[in-house]
Parts: C-alpha cells; structure tokens; sequence
C-alpha cells in the first residue's frame, strides 16, 4: 500500500462568513492511497478555528506512512483503530485517511459504499444550501443566484432577525439557522418564537459548546428544535448531547472519518436524537463521502462543493430532486488534477 498526499487551494464563489471568521479560500488535504491495482481518496479541510492546519495535519499523516504502508490492516475500522494513537491530537488527518481506506475496500470488494453499507441511494434527505453572513442584499441575491428549497443561514450579529424577516421576503423555502455559539440562552429562547414563524425548521448550536445549564433551558423552552455542531464532535460527545439537543450534526472531519461517524449515527438513534451529517467546505471527495452515508440521516448539509468556484475532483452530482451517483465503485469520486 502507497500512501500519498496533496495540499490545494479551494477558491469560494463568495467570501463566506461564519460569527468568528471570514474566508475566500479554503485549503484542503488529500489522501491517495493505492496498492498498484486500486486507489482510494480521501479529504480534509483545514480550520484555524480548530487548530488544524495543513501543516499539522500532513504531519500526523507522515506519522502513519509506516502503519498504512506496512500494517497488518485489513479493513477501514481496523485501521482507525490502529492509527488511533496517532490521530488522536489531530481527527481532521485520520478523516481524510479513513475516508481513503473506505474508498479503496470497497473497490476492492467491487462495490459502491452504499452498496456495501446496505444502503438505499433513492433514500436521501435535500441537502440544505447555506448562506454565509453578508449584507442583506448579498445573501439576497446568492439565494436568487441558486434557487433552492432548503436554505441555511449562518447567523450571529446583532441584527439576525431583520436578516431572517428580509431574506424571507424573497423565498418560500424553508430555513435553517445557524448561529455557531453566538446567543445566550435568553437570546435563543426568545429568538425561537419568532423563527417559527418565518418557516425556520431548526436551530443548530446557538450556543457556546460548554454553557450546559443554558442549553438545558433552551432545550426545554424553545419553540424550535435545537441541533448541536459545536458541542458533538467526537463519540463520547453523542449521550452528552442527549436532554440538550434534539438532534446533533456529525462532521466528519472533527469525528475522524465515516468510521466513528457510523458509530455516532447509530448511537444517536438508539437514544431518540435525529442526525444529521454536515460539511466543511470540501470538494466533491469529501462530499461523495457523505452522500453515500445520507441514506441514515433525518438531514445532511453537503453543499461544500456548490460553494466553490472552482471543484478539484467529480463525484456525485446534487441537486434539489435526487443525488445521482457516478458509476464507480468506492465513493466514487476522481480528481481533476
């Protein structure tokens, strides 16, 4: 097995605005991994949020050429676990290496992912398409820029339901918000009353990741379900969740790949918690990934690659009636460069 690497520029369509950063492009690494007849891809972005550079993260992957090379690995959840020390600093580098291995067991095996998770393509939720924060007038008219049912909004100034009562001016789509820790509870609840009335669906993590005690009152008042981003991360994240949220958003990059995010899937729905599996600006590497894993999801926002300007790889192809699937194993994607 041959382990390899790249770092790439992502260029956005537009700057793309979250409460605590702005970017135009997004870095990201991929992982090639091949054994002289098969390949397999896999992907992460980076985030400064996290700490996760390129620079750490192809760190951590050089750790591994040796386990990957030469272990004794013979399947992709064997193979986490081995690397599990480690990743264990770094989640976003085992993601892209986990993602590689799923990619290139399931060629081997002649099978689509799906295929091989025993899962229904047909069975897909929309994918929302989201809307950084910008002037009401941009986010405006990158909503006309792609009509699209199911929008996200990424909230967090101190103007958020003038932008919410405006931008519903001009679409019947439904929305989602996501205000990425900034509200209080007080702000939350409050907010909550008037965002069911403008056709808001849920609110994903309005607040800070540690505030428990507030969480615990907007669980409980909110006229809105609540999913948690921020505050499941990891597996032993998921019961932490459970009285808190109405449901979590797994990423996979933070999780550490398909492999714990299975696990993550599974576990929430054993405790009554919808599921949902977001992106983080990937190209369609990354996004192929999560499609192929849709099938368990009451959501999923894998829109990473709409948001580009220019792909580096073809996958699947999204749209708002069905997600079609190229006709090759693995997950299916092929880089462009």
């Amino acid at each position: 097995m041959k382990l390899t690497y790249f770092v790439k520029d992502l260029p956005l369509k537009h700057t793309f605005t979250i409460a605590h950063q702005s970017r135009d492009v997004q870095d990201t690494v991929i992982v090639k991994l091949e054994d002289g007849k098969f390949f397999g891809l896999g992907e992460t972005t980076t985030n400064p949020f996290y700490g996760m550079t390129a620079e750490n993260i192809t760190e951590r992957l050089e750790a591994s050429r040796d386990l990957v090379e030469n272990g004794a690995w013979q399947s992709p959840e064997q193979l986490w676990e081995m690397g599990k020390n480690i990743f264990e600093s770094n989640p976003f580098a085992q993601c892209a290496l986990d993602m590689a291995a799923w990619d290139i067991f399931t060629k081997k095996r002649g099978k689509k992912l799906y295929e091989y998770l025993r899962l229904d393509p047909s069975n897909i939720p929309v994918t929302n398409y989201t809307i950084g924060i910008d002037t009401v007038e941009k986010m405006v008219a990158k909503m006309k820029e792609v009509d699209w049912p199911l929008y996200k909004i990424k909230l967090g100034t101190d103007h958020d339901l003038e932008i919410i009562r405006e931008l519903r001016k001009h679409t019947d789509a439904v929305f989602r918000i996501d205000a990425n820790c900034a509200w209080t509870a007080e702000q939350a609840i409050r907010n909550s009353e008037e965002l069911a009335k403008l056709g808001v669906e849920f609110m994903e993590q309005p607040l800070g990741k540690d505030d428990l005690a507030g969480m615990k009152e907007v669980y409980r008042y909110s006229k809105l379900p609540v999913m948690a981003d921020e505050s499941c991360i990891v597996e032993s994240d998921v019961a932490k969740c459970q009285g808190l949220f109405h449901g979590i958003n797994i990423k996979l990059v933070k999780a550490g790949g398909i492999t714990p995010a299975l696990r993550m899937i599974h576990h929430a729905k054993s405790l009554g918690m919808k599921t949902m599996v977001g992106c983080m600006t990937e190209s369609s590497v990354g996004i192929s990934a999560i499609a192929h894993i849709a099938p368990l999801l009451d959501y999923v926002d894998m829109d990473g690659a709409m948001l580009l300007a220019k792909d580096i790889a073809a996958g699947v192809s999204i749209s708002p009636e069905k997600v079609t699937f190229p006709d090759r194993d693995g997950i299916g994607a092929v880089l462009l460069f």
